[in-house]
């Protein structure tokens, strides 16, 4: 289960590591597609990473559909 779901538009607006508990995920949207974190717990949106031509690693891509599924499960979420 995850315990609060990040959700980041920008690539400067990643929150500080010391604020992440071990049940966060951070998903990347919108142009926060073009900086990849150096956190072990994230996700980018599928469709906004090809729109911009990035190339991140599969098993990391997310649909639309999935990032709802993943606020759905979540206890908390900040958008950032």
């Amino acid at each position: 289960m995850v315990n609060t779901v990040w959700i980041i538009k920008r690539p400067a607006d990643f929150p500080e590591a010391d604020i992440l508990e071990d049940d966060d995920i951070i998903i990347l949207i919108q142009d926060a597609v073009l900086r990849v974190p150096y956190f072990e717990k994230w996700l980018a949106c599928e469709e906004d990473a090809k729109a911009r031509n990035v190339k991140i690693p599969e098993d990391k891509l997310v649909s639309y559909e999935d990032i709802i599924d993943i606020i759905e499960k979540a206890e908390k979420v900040i958008v950032w």
